[in-house]
């Protein structure tokens, strides 16, 4: 039985409910509608909000072992609906189907992964300042989860949020982008068919507008986690605030490519070019600044623009294309005005540049590079999340790193060298959460995906992501036969000497 079939209502409590509002999805490789979902409104987003807070005590009280079951039965749900779960996301997002397999896949190993900590969440034993005590650090659920997710991997990042929720004994409501709402309500037919008790995942389809808002500004929410675009994250931070509600944001990139003249240039080139130009660009941790010492910047652009040509741009179905549509029209239009903001700005096109002819009315853009950039523009400064990508020659190492910190974004960075002492001076001063040397992306589920600035505060993955959606409760315990060596005499314990 293939159990990723078409959702298209809210998952609360166990049940698809209809919303009062519907919203067309638009495939990106036609630009037409060809299905429509329910809209939650604010009382659904209440609702789901109290089943997570009425079933998060039951969970938490689960085995981890228990807990890690159900979350490899998802895994395995994934596995046995991989194309189907593909094919969705290629008709919402469009990417190429051979990208969308890979984030099928790799939306199966996050739930494998964490499983793996059913033995794994530690605590702490310290010895006490008294005889006959102890003092224990343990690390609890931190409740209710509010996840928000953006629409470039919704399928992925739905697993990202879930996964360390699940085995931290958290229930969660999450939003889906109302871009790609269908991959996570295909995960929410998983979630029902694996196990999961009624409200500890709850998936929610709406606007931010008045869905997020309604997440953020709840008292039932104990964590908020976003990933997402920068103006969105600090509207999140300033709801949070009044109600002093710890926050996860990764807020996306501006991520500087550094090749130097020792690298590999064939490996460099291949390197740079997939960076830039998987899921067309719309990845947080692209290539989106490419700096090329002086000596080989020549042959490097010359290197790239043919692998640039050599892309087969066509439908996201087909198992030749390379590169696919944006995922809207209005996120084809910001790549447009920034292409043609840098031209105006003095800056050259030397190859591409446009919508891409003949695609029948989907949202594509020509692979395009551009050279005769400065620091000051906005192509190297702004977040472009296309097939763009702006060439730079450079003299000095030190200029180089300048030139790379100088961005309002720190997530993820990358170096090509052979010269072991330039790769660790890049690890003390590139100033970024993530540096990649002679590789790229994508992140490793161990690892710890963190930014710096303007890329938000929190991070996840590995160890330290699964921190994020545990509180840390600390225990003092006495078992000698005496009185608490702190409790003051008899008589002294008046108002007027409490501590």
């Amino acid at each position: 039985m293939n159990e990723a079939t078409g959702e298209r209502d809210s998952y609360i409590n166990g049940e698809f409910i209809t919303g009062p509002d519907r919203l067309g999805v638009t495939n990106p490789a036609t630009g037409q509608d060809f299905t429509e979902i329910s809209l939650a409104d604010a009382s659904m987003t209440e609702s789901a909000l109290a089943a997570a807070r009425n079933a998060q005590p039951g969970w938490a009280r689960h085995a981890p072992l228990e807990r890690a079951a159900v979350m490899k039965r998802i895994a395995d749900l994934i596995d046995a609906n991989s194309e189907t779960l593909a094919e969705l996301i290629v008709r919402e997002q469009g990417k190429p189907i051979a990208e969308a397999r890979g984030e099928t896949s790799g939306s199966a190993e996050f739930f494998r992964f964490f499983a793996e900590y059913a033995r794994r969440i530690e605590g702490e034993i310290l010895p006490s300042d008294h005889a006959g005590e102890q003092i224990w650090i343990q690390r609890v659920p931190i409740g209710v989860v509010a996840a928000i997710i953006p629409w470039n991997y919704p399928l992925a990042l739905v697993a990202r949020k879930v996964a360390p929720s699940m085995i931290a004994g958290n229930s969660i409501v999450l939003k889906s982008h109302e871009n790609t709402p269908l991959s996570a309500l295909a995960m929410a037919r998983l979630f029902h068919h694996s196990g999961v008790p009624r409200g500890v995942v709850n998936i929610i389809s709406g606007l931010g507008s008045v869905v997020g808002e309604a997440m953020c500004a709840s008292d039932e929410v104990d964590l908020i986690t976003m990933t997402g675009s920068v103006p969105t994250g600090k509207r999140i931070m300033r709801n949070a605030a009044d109600r002093l509600t710890p926050v996860s944001l990764e807020l996306g990139g501006k991520a500087p490519f550094i090749v130097m003249a020792d690298a590999d240039l064939d490996l460099a080139v291949r390197s740079a070019a997939s960076s830039r130009y998987m899921n067309c660009g719309q990845v947080c941790i692209c290539n989106e600044r490419t700096f090329v010492e002086r000596s080989v910047h020549d042959a490097f652009v010359a290197r790239f623009i043919e692998v640039s040509k050599s892309l087969r741009i066509g439908d996201p179905m087909d198992e030749s294309t390379d590169l696919g549509p944006k995922v809207s029209l209005a996120e084809l239009e910001k790549v447009e005005k920034r292409v043609d903001a840098a031209v105006e700005a003095g800056a050259e096109i030397l190859y591409g540049g446009g919508r891409t002819e003949g695609m029948k009315g989907g949202y594509y853009y020509n692979p395009t590079v551009i050279g005769g950039v400065t620091d000051a523009m906005s192509i190297m400064q702004d977040e472009t999340f296309g097939p763009v990508i702006p060439i730079v020659p450079f003299d000095s190492f030190d200029d180089v790193v300048t030139s790379a910190n100088n961005s309002r974004y720190g997530l993820s960075a990358y170096l090509f060298t052979n010269n072991l002492k330039q790769v660790m001076e890049a690890v003390n001063t590139v100033e970024f959460g993530e540096l990649y040397i002679n590789r790229i992306g994508p992140e490793s589920l161990q690892g710890y995906h963190v930014g710096y600035r303007n890329s938000g505060p929190g991070g996840d993955d590995g160890t330290h992501g699964l921190e994020t959606y545990l509180r840390k409760k600390t225990v003092y315990v006495n078992y000698s036969d005496g009185p608490t060596t702190g409790l003051m005499p008899y008589g002294k314990q008046d108002a007027g000497e409490a501590s």
